[in-house]
């Protein structure tokens, strides 16, 4: 027994997942921290109503993010882990992911600036969404989708905290009254082009990987498998930033801030999950090949011990939520208490779909299938968040994401369920 531990311990992939987890373990910590430091500092500077404004663009550039990522975090991820001892190939994929990605870029830039001088809510702060914009470019410079697939996250570690490390410290040199709010996507977008070109030049140094000019046959593969990845994420957007478009549209920037401040609380919540999902994604990818029994039997073991985990968080933070409130938003936030504590079903919801969404379907192949939950439930989510806005404002847009997402959870739950059933059954057979 204590050999065969001993083993497991010393093997490679144990290796290998252990440093990822504690790499993106690290990167959590500090995602944890630096909004924490921020937060409190921005919301009493600016106040509800700039810092509703700050929110909603950035939501509003949220959907070109989604269209410049096009699913590549998760289908290139996949293909440099499987090529990852062949240079040539690697190559070839950076080479063409990158070229779709530019191309992506330049077509937000101009649906971005014909939205924003179409519609006098837009017009009327129009610097705002270009220096937000930024972090679109940023995003399309940083391949954390090669990271990922080389299995080398102490890279997306490194650039990630130097970014918000430089992004903190300009806070608090730059911003110290309310009409200085401009300068908060400026600071965030410059840090997030600063990380993109540094990712690039480490791949080229440390890495030897040569940009190449890839074929057009090459570029079509790529286009393809992102595309059903490029939907859900258009999906997960729906109950995302749009949640926070349709409640600036249907009330006003000060809403839009109690709002938002509560949501980027649960959001790191939600985010702690976050290294525990992107280090098994590769190795489930691989254990799903192998062994079907040990995919499954490594996929419930997360799954219970971080629901467990998550359940205990969120019952200390209900019960502290009106000190954690106060704490890290001030007194003029005092309506987020309310959300935050409606928003903390969210946390254990999302990571239950992931396990069975990300980690199981896509792993197996059954992208369709991925994105048809989520476009569905995008589309409820859509037609419910105007209505409950509406109505109810800030609480019905929070309701309107609770349903959505569970809405995903019971789809990917089915999905999942029978395809593992399908492939026990074939793997019996098989041998």
């Amino acid at each position: 027994m204590f050999y065969k531990a001993e083993k497991i311990l010393l093997s490679p992939t144990y290796k290998t997942l252990v440093e990822n987890f504690l790499s993106l373990s690290f990167l959590q910590v500090a995602n944890y921290i630096f909004p924490l430091i921020t937060l409190p500092y921005l919301v009493r500077v600016l106040g509800p109503e700039k810092f509703g404004l700050i929110a909603f663009s950035q939501a509003f550039i949220g959907y070109f993010q989604i269209l410049t990522d096009y699913g590549f975090n998760l289908s290139a991820t996949r293909e440099i882990s499987i090529n990852r001892e062949n240079k040539e190939k690697i190559s070839e994929i950076i080479s063409s992911v990158m070229i779709i990605k530019f191309f992506l870029l330049l077509v937000s830039l101009g649906l971005m600036s014909v939205i924003v001088f179409s519609f006098e809510k837009f017009r009327q702060g129009w610097l705002i969404y270009y220096l937000t914009f930024g972090m679109v470019l940023g995003q399309t410079l940083f391949p954390v989708w090669f990271f990922q697939g080389m299995e080398r996250m102490k890279y997306i570690t490194f650039l990630n905290v130097f970014a918000k490390l430089i992004f903190t410290i300009a806070i608090f040199v730059f911003v110290k009254q309310e009409s200085n709010y401009l300068y908060v996507p400026l600071l965030n977008s410059i840090g997030f082009i600063i990380v993109g070109v540094l990712s690039l030049w480490i791949i080229l140094k440390d890495f030897e990987i040569n940009f190449k000019t890839p074929d057009l046959e090459e570029i079509k593969y790529h286009l393809k498998e992102g595309w059903y990845i490029f939907i859900s994420q258009v999906s997960i957007t729906f109950f995302n930033n749009t949640n926070v478009v349709i409640l600036g549209i249907f009330t006003n920037n000060m809403i839009v801030g109690y709002y938002s401040a509560a949501e980027k609380l649960v959001r790191v919540i939600i985010n702690l999950q976050v290294p525990i999902v992107s280090s098994i994604y590769p190795t489930m990818s691989r254990l799903l090949k192998e062994d079907i029994d040990k995919a499954i039997r490594f996929g419930k073991k997360v799954l219970v011990y971080g629901t467990c985990i998550y359940l205990i968080i969120i019952l200390v933070l209900l019960v502290f939520s009106n000190k954690i409130t106060l704490l890290l938003l001030g007194k003029s936030f005092k309506e987020s208490e309310f959300i935050f504590k409606i928003l903390l079903m969210l946390p254990i919801t999302i990571f239950m779909n992931n396990i069975y969404g990300t980690q199981f379907l896509l792993n197996i192949g059954d992208s369709d299938k991925f994105s048809k939950v989520l476009i569905i439930s995008g589309f409820l989510n859509l037609i419910l968040c105007p209505i409950l806005t509406y109505l109810f404002s800030y609480i019905g847009t929070s309701i309107s994401w609770i349903i959505a997402e569970i809405f995903v959870l019971f789809g990917m739950y089915y999905f999942a369920s029978v395809r593992i059933e399908g492939l026990k059954l074939k793997y019996i057979l098989k041998f």
